[in-house]
């Protein structure tokens, strides 16, 4: 008997519904304990074990589904591997959930009084296989990678005793408070499950931890892994804007919603990159060379106050949608152009207040991003609001047609919508007010609370009238529903500036340019190209596209010479006062085929240029805060 997606759709939303409903806000009798060996760095293997109180009978253990930083259903279960499960030293059977394949059935005997429950989780040993989270030097702990917990309960009512064995002499950071540590055996204060989900682990044999503002009641730490020790070596100049960050954050936001915080920072070609947030933490990884080349790495450096932001935006101010009982019941993402927009912004202005990146280079980015969006065709099918989908629709796969497709837009688009409200503030209150009132009015409040607080749609626009009276609804769902001409770039020119296109990049975007091994020339041909030759980042219905190229293509030749980045760019020049078209040749599997680009318009960059008699309010928005 078959049935169509949508009536199983019907079924599955019943399934989640019913166990919603079925949730008690009771503690769970006893503590789960928790046991993982992570010592196995050669074949990246974490070794689980928990014991687990239950009561005689049925009994249903998850693993964790959904991720709330990760705002989708990305739990790790095709690295869950050899469940085993006894009760008194007697193997019991368990029986998966054929809906829920995340759910586990046990019976649980009459005579006990817990189930012993182990498993390993396998860390991906190729970069086909997903992020790896094990190396020879570093090793990170997704507490919701390690963990089944029990069915039924909230899990701020599930009480967990976390414990760890590391490699021989590792140090590690995290958020968790230590009870004990006996050689490599670490023991951790018992604490509720989700609690214990949000405070995940960095460990490695080269560690070094940053006092990041020395002298605080509430700690504030840099806990940095390595490949090698030499890639730890930090001067007080390189420290001290990371410890500006900090005081610029507080200023923002004049309060603090944890006991103390901890980043942990991975620098490393080996372990997988990353940016996450926590409550009391943050998960961070970049490629080597981001303290031993410190001036050709100056765009990574907006991860830092990114993630910091998120302690206050998203973590403790929380979108009421995704106010779940436990880590399988679905998140909504309605408010991600918050939650990420507004923290996009943020981390942009941060990085520039406390000097991690230079305004004049911040400026560059904020025009690279403006650039993007003006020329992203696919905003007129797909409001950016739909694009807070993206985390459950594509989970960030990869896309072949992003100009068209949409991505996760609501980070940069919502970026320059809250430039957009910082402007329009500044302006209607004659520079007076700030979106920065609004950071401490409505991320601020109740200062050492770290039990979140849940938001709408309303209490936004209250928090924005209460600021400066105007139709907020209306400014807000103008640019989320809008399908643009063009990007939401008033916020620029009320700012003082224009995005304009030059036929040089400008140092900075150079710089990057280098660095990730590209040649943008997605303004003047509709595409760019990668790493050996590779067509990528196509502009929808763009020249490029037009003269049927696309993705999965290498370029060999243009006019007949091999392809370097300088050579195309020769050609693009010179075509602009000439009159024969550009010939690439271009290998596609087995295929060669030469192309004709009509094209006359040279080479184009996007930049900021001035807005001349007019007030500059970004240069006003990035200077630091007294």
């Amino acid at each position: 008997m078959s049935i169509s997606r949508a009536a199983l759709a019907v079924l599955m939303a019943t399934a989640f519904s019913a166990q919603a409903e079925a949730i008690s806000e009771q503690p769970y009798p006893g503590t789960i304990v928790l046991k993982v060996d992570a010592t196995n760095t050669a074949q990246q293997i974490f070794r689980v074990r928990e014991s687990i109180p239950a009561r005689p009978g049925k009994l249903t253990l998850l693993y964790p589904q959904w991720i709330p930083a990760n705002h989708g259903p990305s739990g790790a279960l095709n690295q869950f591997a050899g469940l085993k499960v006894s009760a008194n030293g007697k193997p019991l059977e368990w029986k998966r959930d054929t809906v829920n394949v995340y759910a586990f059935h046990i019976d649980v005997p009459k005579d006990a009084s817990s189930v012993d429950v182990e498993f390993q989780y396998l860390s991906p040993v190729e970069a086909n296989q997903g992020r790896t989270t094990m190396t020879n030097d570093i090793l990170g702990v997704q507490w919701q990678s390690l963990t089944l917990y029990p069915a039924g309960y909230n899990s701020r009512r599930i009480t967990m005793q976390p414990n760890l064995t590391v490699p021989a002499g590792w140090q590690y950071g995290t958020a968790l408070e230590t009870a004990t540590r006996n050689g490599d055996e670490i023991a951790f204060k018992p604490l509720d499950l989700e609690a214990m989900m949000d405070s995940p682990l960095f460990a490695g044999r080269h560690f070094r931890r940053i006092d990041l503002d020395p002298g605080a009641k509430v700690p504030v730490h840099l806990n940095v892994v390595a490949d090698s020790a030499e890639q730890l070596e930090a001067t007080p100049e390189q420290i001290a804007p990371h410890r500006a960050m900090v005081q610029q954050a507080y200023k923002l936001f004049n309060s603090r919603h944890y006991q103390h915080y901890d980043f942990l920072f991975a620098i490393s070609d080996e372990f997988g990159g990353i940016g996450r947030e926590h409550h009391q933490s943050s998960e961070n990884g970049v490629k080597l060379g981001y303290f031993s080349e410190w001036a050709k790495h100056e765009a990574r450096r907006e991860l830092l106050p990114h993630e910091f932001t998120h302690s206050w935006n998203g973590k403790f101010r929380r979108p009421a949608d995704q106010n779940v009982p436990n880590f399988n019941t679905p998140l909504q993402n309605s408010l991600l152009w918050v939650y990420e927009g507004q923290t996009q912004y943020w981390g942009a202005v941060i990085a520039a207040r406390s000097g991690l990146i230079t305004p004049e280079h911040t400026r560059d980015l904020l025009a690279a991003t403006a650039a993007r969006y003006d020329n992203t065709r696919g905003r007129e099918w797909r409001a950016v609001q739909d694009t807070t989908n993206d985390p459950i629709v594509n989970a960030r796969r990869p896309q072949g047609w992003n100009n068209w497709q949409r991505a996760e837009d609501y980070y940069s688009e919502g970026e320059l919508i809250w430039l957009d409200a910082d402007t329009l503030i500044r302006e209607k209150s004659g520079d007076k007010r700030s979106l920065n009132d609004f950071a401490r009015n409505f991320f601020g409040v109740d200062d050492g609370v770290n039990v979140a607080k849940h938001y709408t749609f309303d209490d936004v626009v209250k928090a924005l009238n209460a600021i400066q009276p105007h139709d907020w609804a209306g400014f807000l769902r103008t640019r989320l529903d809008g399908h643009g001409p063009g990007a939401p770039l008033d916020g620029l020119a009320r700012a003082g500036w224009k995005l304009v296109y030059a036929d040089k990049p400008t140092d900075f975007m150079k710089a990057q340019e280098e660095q990730s091994k590209s040649a943008n020339f997605q303004y003047s041909l509709g595409f760019s190209v990668g790493a050996e030759g590779k067509l990528e980042a196509f502009q929808w219905e763009g020249l490029g596209f037009k003269a049927g190229l696309s993705g999965g293509s290498t370029l060999l030749a243009v006019n007949g010479r091999a392809y370097k980045a300088e050579v195309l760019r020769a050609a693009v020049t010179a075509a602009k006062t000439g009159k024969e078209p550009i010939s690439l040749l271009v290998k596609k599997g087995n295929q060669y085929q030469t192309y004709t680009l009509d094209y006359h318009g040279g080479l184009k960059y996007p930049r900021l240029e001035r807005i001349e008699g007019t007030p500059d309010r970004l240069e006003a928005i990035l200077q630091p805060l007294k």
